[in-house]
């Protein structure tokens, strides 16, 4: 593993704490190695002290300051014009990240499934930005939902997102599959279930949407990723 997060992008802060987040049951449906679930636990339960982010909440926000130009910390951005005058949708709560998200006047949040990813009633060319965090994986068809979010995205806007990627693998559907759950042990809701597990060619079904830039911004490899994406400007 590479060397480990040493500030938060979020909030500068620079202290961190770590848990388990993971089970036994959802290490053996995806196959997970030790060191694979090592990385993904870090990814979901890694969260700096200050501002209370976990590590793919950073990841995120690091996506949308790589899409946006802005070398400061989200805080810092949110002070700033730009972040005034965006128009911005959150498709499902990002996480710790929400809280600082709804801090953009022109941001809207909605839920998934209420709101079907895969078949939105915006207008076309609705919005500057589009964030989804550990919301596509969920989505039946991915490929749909990806396209969604390009209709509804301006020329030359952005879609900022986080899928758990492991590594080394490629992505595959778990159609026919035994039913997975994200979210806790316990659940059982049907919008957890899992559809697609993402591997190192997710920046293909970005291409394949019609977004004609696709980055991948890292604050912690492999653990924690974000998915940054451009809709052409024609």
């Amino acid at each position: 593993m590479n060397s480990q997060i040493s500030k938060c992008r979020v909030c500068g802060g620079r202290d961190f704490d770590s848990k388990s987040v993971l089970w036994s049951d959802l290490v053996e449906e995806w196959g997970l190695s030790e060191s694979e679930a090592r990385y993904i636990d870090r990814q979901q339960g890694t969260q700096c002290r200050k501002c209370g982010c976990n590590l793919r909440s950073i990841a995120l926000a690091q996506g949308i300051l790589s899409a946006l130009n802005y070398s400061g910390s989200f805080l810092q951005f949110l002070l700033t014009p730009r972040s005034w005058f965006c128009k911005m949708l959150e498709i499902n709560s990002a996480g710790p990240l929400t809280r600082f998200l709804r801090r953009m006047p022109r941001g809207m949040l909605v839920s998934y499934p209420e709101v079907d990813m895969q078949h939105m009633t915006f207008a076309d060319g609705s919005f500057d930005l589009v964030v989804h965090s550990e919301t596509l994986e969920h989505v039946p068809n991915p490929a749909a939902g990806l396209r969604e979010c390009l209709r509804v995205l301006r020329p030359g806007g952005w879609c900022c997102f986080t899928v758990p990627i492991v590594t080394k693998r490629l992505s595959k559907s778990r159609q026919g599959l035994p039913l997975s759950y994200h979210g806790a042990e316990s659940s059982s809701d049907p919008g957890m279930i899992v559809q697609t597990e993402y591997g190192t060619d997710v920046w293909e079904s970005v291409l394949e949407a019609g977004f004609d830039e696709c980055r991948i911004v890292t604050v912690e490899f492999p653990s924690a990723q974000a998915i940054v994406a451009r809709k052409p400007l024609s």
